[in-house]
């Protein structure tokens, strides 16, 4: 079933292979250069999941879910974090804004689609 997921990653490459990945999967994907620029997209408009990267310009990651946390139709959206970062303090502070997943890069393909089909109700 289509699922609409909104990516955000500064580096173009990652957001790319992330779109070919989830959009080969039948999903219809919006991509957003950084976190500022990702806000256009909650607008009410109906959103599965976010995949986001933590270390951006302009608004990181963490900034990112905790702007979208604020927005009444967004509370409960599944956030995936797919960051380089690694750290368990990093995880912790992104669980505590608001992140539902993690995932290092470089990742397989695979892996984002089971972590998305995992998160998704």
């Amino acid at each position: 079933m289509e699922k609409n997921i909104v990516i955000v990653d500064d580096s173009e490459s990652i957001r790319e292979v992330v779109e070919f990945t989830l959009t080969n999967a039948g999903n219809k994907v919006k991509v957003a250069v950084d976190g500022k620029d990702a806000l256009k997209y909650f607008d009410g408009s109906k959103i599965d999941l976010v995949v986001t990267d933590l270390y951006m310009p302009k608004m990181d990651g963490i900034e990112l879910i905790k702007q979208i946390r604020k927005k009444d139709d967004y509370k409960f959206v599944p956030i995936i974090f797919l960051s380089t970062e690694s750290q368990q303090n990093k995880k912790m502070e992104a669980k505590e804004a608001g992140a539902t997943g993690w995932i290092v890069k470089p990742f397989v393909p695979e892996k984002l689609l089971a972590a998305m089909n995992k998160v998704i109700r």
